[in-house]
């Protein structure tokens, strides 16, 4: 169906994508596999138009294309999800899903047609989104599943979805499984990015590897290992990407006793928490995990229970006060809740560090010494590239989640939650957020781990507490908790 040959791309001098060959067969799904800055997007925003190639070839359908532009490439059947969501808020998700291809006659509209299909489309789909409801109004996963839908509706012959599922539960996920095999029935050919192994495990049926702009090579993905892949990925063993943390526990740091949140979502929790060592949290999506981590920094309202620092008890803990009294919360959702998008790198890192005497005098900020002062914590991250003045929207997701964690290193805390650290970032980023826990828990601080990823959990907790509906059902010590043992107590076994 789709064939690229010496795929090249230069940004003002810079190679993006050097000498790349891909191709798409009918009804296969290919997926793309690489760390940050490997060149995924830029291959499939050449395929999906976005920009023109610098040097090589194509061929769709046989024919041989000499460049291509979004709408040439939609007349091609090319389709494509990007991780960034291209609706339009203030339209409805009716209006988004037929936007640039409205069914009229004449001057009019025929909304109950229009209407008609997409139910029908978003029923074939087993999403569940108000089609009169502006997009404005609509979760993160809503919206996800309108791109999905707005994708759909022209019947594409090649469909690109990128990171799909970053922003969807496990349910709506097999949904969206389950309509790419209907896909793949009708010959559609997928082009899957996704930093998910166990998806690209799942789905597809070829894997591309890249790196550094370059082609590391196309497997068949039923003849290669995880740790294959992963090698491919970074040019190392994968039993190098997680470090050896010395774990010392020492002094309570953090106690929560029976703590109940008023929606509900956590109920009678207790847990502790110890410098030098890294506390897991494990459980499905939706278990209580984060709600417990938002509701420790005041981000939820608690009902019942009480929260200690040391020998101090917290009383309606607030952001302000937690980060005062040295917490340091990093949401899941960096885009949302962790980074202001739109300035920069610099301000990102700096804006819950204000108040030191280093950056401001009274009332009056220091802008000028900022640049100075976070150099450092962005240089201990490995930052690419280390350029603090560009906005945060221009980094790739794991130099954003670089960015969101200097915020960490400003100042010396005393407790740090993790709220799924590495979503959506690739193996190389994680090392680095590994190694940055490492630092962190030898350093004397107190760690806690939210994470839906068990292989991060046993590597590099030294307890575990597994959540299922809202309570903590299990708490496993360093020699308990092998990847069967967590998965025995996710739906709710005592220990």
């Amino acid at each position: 169906m789709l064939q690229v040959n010496g795929i090249t791309k230069k940004f003002r001098g810079i190679v993006a994508l050097d000498g790349v060959d891909f191709s798409l067969e009918k009804g296969e799904v290919h997926a793309l596999l690489g760390e940050n800055g490997a060149g995924k997007s830029t291959l499939i925003n050449l395929i999906a138009g976005t920009f023109p190639w610098t040097e090589g070839s194509c061929t769709i359908g046989g024919q041989a294309v000499a460049s291509l532009t979004p709408q040439t490439a939609r007349e091609f059947g090319i389709a494509a999800v990007f991780q960034e969501f291209s609706l339009v808020p203030d339209l409805t998700v009716l209006e988004n899903i037929f936007l640039g291809r409205e069914q009229s006659t004449g001057p009019f509209l025929r909304r109950g047609e229009m209407r008609r299909a997409a139910e029908e489309l978003l029923d074939e789909l087993g999403f569940s989104v108000p089609l009169d409801e502006k997009v404005a109004f609509l979760s993160r996963a809503q919206k996800q599943m309108v791109e999905i839908a707005k994708a759909l509706r022209s019947r594409p012959r090649v469909l690109i979805l990128d990171e799909p599922t970053a922003s969807l539960t496990d349910g709506e996920a097999e949904k969206l499984f389950s309509a790419m095999a209907l896909l793949k029935a009708r010959d559609v050919g997928i082009i899957y990015v996704s930093h998910r192994m166990s998806e690209i495990r799942n789905l597809s049926d070829r894997v591309t590897v890249l790196r550094g702009g370059r082609k590391i090579g196309t497997v068949v993905t039923a003849d290669v290992s995880d740790d294959g892949l992963i090698e491919m990925m970074v040019g190392r063993p994968v039993e190098q990407l997680f470090p050896k943390i010395h774990h010392a526990p020492g002094p309570v740091r953090l106690e929560v006793a029976g703590l109940t949140t008023r929606d509900g979502s956590v109920i009678d929790a207790s847990l502790v928490a110890r410098a030098g060592e890294v506390v897991g949290l494990a459980g499905l999506v939706g278990c209580g995990r984060s709600e417990l981590c938002r509701a420790i920094f005041g981000l939820e309202t608690i009902e019942s229970g009480e929260i200690r620092r040391g020998d101090r008890r917290v009383e309606k803990p607030t952001p302000a006060d937690m980060l005062a009294d040295n917490v340091c919360y990093f949401p899941a959702d960096r885009g949302a809740e962790g980074l202001a998008l739109i300035r920069s790198a610099r301000e990102n890192a700096t804006m819950s560090s204000l108040g030191l005497p280093s950056l401001s005098t009274g009332p009056f900020l220091r802008f000028w010494r900022e640049s100075d002062i976070i150099r450092k914590p962005l240089e201990s991250l490995a930052l690419r590239p280390m350029a603090p003045e560009r906005k945060v929207s221009a980094f790739s997701g794991g130099n954003q989640q670089k960015v969101m964690l200097a915020r960490g290193l400003m100042k010396p805390f005393e407790v740090y939650l993790f709220d799924e650290p590495t979503v959506g970032i690739d193996v190389g980023a994680k090392v680095d957020v590994y190694n940055l826990i490492k630092s962190l828990v030898e350093g004397g601080a107190c760690v806690i781990v939210s994470t839906s990823e068990l292989p991060e959990l046993i590597n590099l907790a030294s307890r575990i507490y597994v959540m299922h509906e809202g309570r903590i059902v299990a708490e496993l010590g360093e020699s308990e908790h092998s990847e069967a043992q967590i998965l025995s107590h996710y739906f709710g076994g005592q220990a």
